[in-house]
């Protein structure tokens, strides 16, 4: 009989690395094949020239994949890994685990959403180079697929009815505006021609013209007539069956789905329960700070006034578009020297300051970030709503741009985009309640950073931290304790002074993407959590701008690997020399 020898430490650990890199180096290739959308958004042009498979075969060959690439990394040694591939293997691990496990509530067959979808492919756009002829060809290319797409999400939304997964018809209701705007009589009022208005020196003037016409003619011919198809399916067949409900709870196998929702999105075990009672306890702990403020600026009323007062003072508000959208930048522009209060380490790439596009504005958020591409061709981008300047207050501008941009959103990808060795899904991973915990923190970074010198933006914060509490409360209440959309709203408008406008939004929001929101104030409560526990360890020997660095220093992670990364540095830092 022959016995297998065991291979030394040191070949097995070479064995394990060399098995862990090619599953993740084949994983993020096909993760880009299979999303051409994403590739054009991590700067890869490769598939510039096409969608994603929507297709219910291609879906389930995905799935089948995601099953073998688990399968994959469940054979590999994790014992045989160095610490830093450890955390490669668990975060990669946590990853595929979830992936596999959410198969089974198919949310693909809800493909559209009030926030976007096959209606609104020509953001795409924002993303995209156009600095050459091809470029232009590719799109040229998209742009011709587009029925094809169309085609792909009527069979979805299809099997969605048949299967009674159905959207809130509340938020349904907003999208046959979004498809009318595709339907156009002049093609060049398409939004998929917006690049054909204007050529950089890159693209030969002998070109421009046949572009032009090649883009009217597939608008015309192609793009018009399969959105008439969609407007035709969804308003007469799709929209009227949508659902009354608004939880999470009603979809098939619902109390499960908002229970892995809420450990997806917050990387924690706690339960809506918890995280409801959690909430509430921040809620009032945030009320108490808000009468401070009122009381410092001498306003005489109550809080309910209070946050009336600042809802519609016009001196809170911008007049124009313009104005808001300059007053945003001057804000960006005193953040940015402060920086060095805060941190040690300034991320390389830079970013600019932009308006949401037209189309988006009205449904969508206050503002949001765009990531840099991976490969640097592409700065990060703090993308502000310009829509209807006077529900967009200035106190809320200071906390808004902490968060979306510098040092929030923006140091967090850039950062991470500058990890040494790591591979590409470590680079690029987007775990929520790290990222977005990271965000909220950072909005409190404004103090270290002596930007909150004036009450109203110290209220602001404020706000902004009470936002982020109530949606605790809110995301919880309506999707697993029965609240209405009314009450929400209502608890929402008590507890925080967001404009009417924003809290409708944002509540349509948590209906349309469940436990999402719960993620916010969860990581920033255990970013928060692990600064207090460094201070009290390191004692003088503490120092913020080192455990910011460190809290970046992981990338995107499960809160838990995070906590474990940072007590290890607070270990470390002791055996320097720090306290015991």
């Amino acid at each position: 009989m022959l016995v297998a020898c065991a291979m030394p430490a040191q070949a097995q650990s070479a064995d394990a690395v060399r098995a862990l890199h090619q599953l993740f180096d084949e994983e993020w290739e096909r993760g880009l094949r299979e999303n051409p959308v994403n590739a054009s958004y991590q700067g890869d042009t490769r598939y510039n020239d096409r969608w994603s498979d929507a297709s219910l075969a291609a879906i389930a060959a995905s799935q089948a994949a995601d099953r073998a690439a688990l399968a994959r990394i469940r054979a590999i040694d994790r014992n045989a890994l160095s610490p830093a591939e450890q955390l490669n293997y668990d975060t990669f691990l946590w990853l595929q685990e979830k992936s596999v496990e959410g198969q089974k509530f198919r949310t693909y067959l809800q493909p559209i959403s009030h926030q976007g979808g096959v209606q609104t492919l020509d953001g795409v756009a924002e993303v995209l180079p156009f600095a050459t002829s091809k470029d232009y060809r590719d799109w040229l290319k998209r742009m011709d697929a587009v029925p094809v797409e169309v085609e792909q999400t009527i069979v979805l939304m299809r099997e969605g009815v048949k299967a009674g997964n159905l959207p809130p018809k509340v938020l349904m209701q907003r999208v046959p505006r979004q498809i009318a705007a595709q339907i156009v009589e002049d093609p060049a009022q398409s939004p998929f021609y917006r690049p054909f208005q204007k050529f950089r020196d890159g693209v030969p003037e002998a070109d421009r013209a046949g572009l032009q016409a090649d883009a009217q003619r597939i608008i015309r011919t192609r793009i018009v007539p399969a959105y008439r198809a969609l407007q035709a399916y969804f308003n007469d067949e799709y929209l009227p069956k949508a659902r009354d409900s608004i939880a999470a709870t009603d979809l098939p196998d619902g109390k499960a789905y908002y229970d892995y929702l809420a450990g997806y999105y917050t990387t924690t075990g706690l339960t809506a329960e918890q995280i409801h009672a959690l909430g509430l306890k921040e809620v009032a702990r945030i009320r108490a700070q808000m009468e401070k403020i009122k009381a410092e600026v001498g306003f005489k009323g109550s809080l309910a006034e209070f946050f009336d007062f600042l809802r519609t003072d016009p001196r809170f508000f911008d007049k124009t578009p313009q104005a808001l959208l300059t007053h945003y930048r001057e804000v960006a522009k005193r953040i940015d020297p402060e920086l060095v209060k805060a941190f040690r380490t300034i991320p390389r790439q830079p970013y600019g300051v932009r308006p949401i596009p037209d189309n988006l504005a009205p449904d969508t958020t206050t503002a949001y970030y765009q990531p840099g591409a991976s490969d640097g061709s592409r700065a990060g981008f703090y993308y502000v709503n310009l829509y209807k300047p006077e529900v967009r207050p200035t106190w809320e501008m200071m906390p808004l741009s902490l968060h979306e941009a510098v040092p929030g959103h923006h140091f967090q990808f850039a950062r991470s985009l500058e990890l040494p060795d790591a591979p590409m899904f470590r680079r690029t991973a987007y775990f929520v309640a790290y990222s977005e915990g990271w965000g909220l923190y950072a909005e409190q970074l404004g103090f270290d950073m002596g930007l909150y010198d004036d009450p109203y933006d110290r209220m602001g914060q404020l706000a902004y931290e009470m936002w982020r509490a109530v949606r605790l409360v809110v995301d919880t209440g309506m999707h697993a304790k029965g609240w209405s959309r009314e009450q929400a709203i209502a608890y929402f408008k008590d507890n925080a002074p967001k404009t009417d406008q924003d809290i409708v939004n944002e509540i349509d929001r948590y209906i349309g993407t469940p436990g999402q929101a719960l993620a916010y104030k969860i990581g920033q409560l255990k970013i928060s959590e692990l600064r207090a526990r460094a201070k009290a360890r390191l004692g003088e020997g503490f120092d913020v701008r080192e455990f910011n660095d460190e809290v970046l220093a992981t990338g995107s992670v499960p809160l838990q690997a995070l906590e474990r990364h940072i007590d290890a540095w607070i270990a470390g830092r002791q055996g320097q020399g720090g306290p015991p």
